[in-house]
């Protein structure tokens, strides 16, 4: 029998699952808020698909779905504040990644230099 991969937060949210505070949704990405923000505006877009771990992956394996993720983190950016944002993609346990379903942080708020290096 082979091993059963428990789906992740992200896929169990776009199976509405678990709630979330969703602010946008196409047919292949979701947006919603962070529920532990590090900065004012903590937005999560992501790929309805598990098929990418992370970013390298989805790059290679879809760019036009990169391009789509990146496309609604402007517009929420816009939407949400000043349309000034950081875009974080953290790949890997050691920069950070905890969730192994590709997603970006769409991170803005009055956000100086050097602050959120931890991250």
């Amino acid at each position: 029998m082979p091993d059963l991969v428990e789906p992740s937060i992200f896929t169990r949210i776009v199976r509405r699952e678990i709630p979330a505070t969703i602010l946008a949704e196409t047919e292949r990405v979701i947006a919603f808020v962070d529920v532990a923000p590090k900065a004012p505006v903590h937005i999560l877009v992501v790929p309805k698909t598990e098929q990418y771990a992370n970013v390298v992956e989805l790059a290679a394996g879809d760019p036009g779905l990169l391009a789509e993720v990146v496309e609604l983190a402007n517009q929420l950016a816009a939407e949400h504040s000043d349309g000034d944002f950081r875009l974080v993609f953290n790949t890997g346990a050691g920069a950070g990644q905890t969730v192994f379903h590709v997603h970006a942080h769409v991170l803005s708020g009055n956000l100086q230099e050097g602050s959120l290096a931890s991250f």
